[in-house]
Order: structure tokens, then sequence, then C-alpha cells
């Protein structure tokens, strides 16, 4: 493959990739609130993601791919709430395990690396156009 079409290509899964962190954060964070529907049911649990790299026929690395959308296993939080429809027999209300802090530093990177991608590709495309005006 073309050294430069390359550069596109690798970029363009990077993308790929930290934008489909960006919707499992914004996920996270639209759900940041939510309560189980019945008395004692558990809330919404958060998601994470996990990255694996792409390799073609020929054993050579072409990029990173999503490898996995999994649910994070910690424990939820309760409060007390004995009014809410979700509290159980004693009152307690279980909370999603999502801290919005975590998901806005998880979002500022993907956000980061998803602009390198963009620097990447742009800076592959100068190169491109430099080497057919050095032809001309």
């Amino acid at each position: 493959m073309d050294p430069l079409k390359a550069i596109a290509s690798i970029a363009a899964t990077g993308m790929r990739a930290q934008a489909e962190r960006l919707r499992v954060v914004s996920e996270n964070v639209a759900n940041a609130d939510s309560t189980g529907k019945t008395p004692g049911s558990d809330p919404y649990r958060r998601k994470t993601i996990s990255f694996g790299e792409m390799v073609n026929a020929n054993g050579a690395d072409v990029g990173v791919q999503v490898s996995s959308v999994d649910h994070d296993m910690t424990d939820f939080t309760v409060k007390y709430d004995p009014g809410n429809p979700a509290a159980n027999a004693q009152g307690f209300v279980k909370l999603p395990n999502v801290n919005p802090i975590i998901e806005m530093s998880d979002m500022r990177e993907a956000s980061r690396t998803y602009q390198a991608n963009v620097n990447m590709l742009t800076e592959g495309r100068k190169m491109e156009q430099q080497m057919i005006d050095l032809l001309k």
C-alpha cells in the first residue's frame, strides 16, 4: 500500500474508534441519574470500550478498531430515598455506577485523540499534494 494512503487509512480507523468512544461516553452521561424501574432493581450500568489493532492478511498493522463494549461491574452506590419508585423495602435506591468526572475526562481524551487523527489526515494530504507538485 502507498505510504501516504496508509496514513489516511490508519487515521480514518482512529477517527471511527474515537467516534464510537464518544458515543459510549455520551450514553453513560445521559444515564448518570437513571434508576431502576421497579423496587430494588438495578439502575443503568456504565459501559466501557476497548480497542484492538486491525491487522491485514499480511499480518501488518493497519489501524485500530473497537474490540468490545462491556459493562463496568463496579458496585452501585445506594441512597436513602423511600419516596422513589425504585426504592427497596428498606427505602434505599441503587444509583448508576457512572461518575460524571470520569466521563468528562474520557470525553476530552476521545475528542483530543479524534482531533490528532484529523491532523494526521490533513498532514498526509498536504504531503501527497507536495509530492504531486514536485512531479509537475
